[in-house]
C-alpha cells in the first residue's frame, strides 16, 4: 500500500469515526473551489465520503478541523484524567507517571475515544502529517 493510500485509509477511518460528532471539514473540489461544512450521519456522509475516498469525481481532498491534544482545556483536562487518571495497574502507582503514559482498560476503550472524537481531538497525528487542519482560537468552527 502506497503512502498515499495509508493516508486516505487513516484519514476515512477518522472521519468515519468522527461522523456522530458532527466534524467540520474542509473539501477541496476539483473544479479549483472549496467548501467547508459539518460532516455527519443526518445528512451528507455517504455522498461525500464516497466521493471523497472512493469515486473522485467532483473531490480532490478532504481534511478535518481537529484540536491538537495540548490545546486541552483545564476543564477538559479534568474530564480526560476522570476517563484515565482513576485507572491504575494493580502492580504500581501510576499517578507518578505522566498523563502521556497513562492507559485504558480494554472495557473503556470505546468511551475514551468517543469522548476524544466529541471534543475533536487529533489523536491520529493527522494535523502533523497536514491530513487535518489545527483548530486555533482564530478558526475555531467548534466555538458556539
Amino acid at each position: 500500500m502506497t503512502i498515499m493510500n495509508q493516508n486516505k485509509e487513516l484519514v476515512f477511518k477518522d472521519l468515519s469515526a468522527r461522523l456522530p460528532h458532527h466534524v467540520r471539514v474542509k473539501i477541496w473540489l476539483k473544479d479549483g473551489t472549496s467548501e467547508e461544512g459539518f460532516l455527519d450521519l443526518e445528512h451528507n456522509y455517504g455522498d461525500v465520503l464516497r466521493d471523497a475516498f472512493f469515486y473522485h469525481n467532483k473531490i480532490k481532498d478532504i481534511k478535518p478541523y481537529l484540536r491538537p491534544m495540548s490545546s486541552m482545556t483545564e476543564e477538559e483536562k479534568r474530564e480526560y484524567n476522570l476517563l484515565i487518571g482513576s485507572q491504575k495497574p494493580f502492580d504500581s502507582d501510576f499517578s507518578a507517571y505522566p498523563i502521556e503514559y497513562k492507559f485504558v482498560y480494554e472495557h473503556d476503550v470505546a468511551n475514551y475515544v468517543d469522548w476524544l472524537n466529541a471534543h475533536h481531538f487529533d489523536y491520529r497525528g493527522l494535523i502533523e502529517k497536514c491530513l487535518a487542519i489545527e483548530v486555533t482560537e482564530d478558526n475555531n468552527p467548534y466555538k458556539k
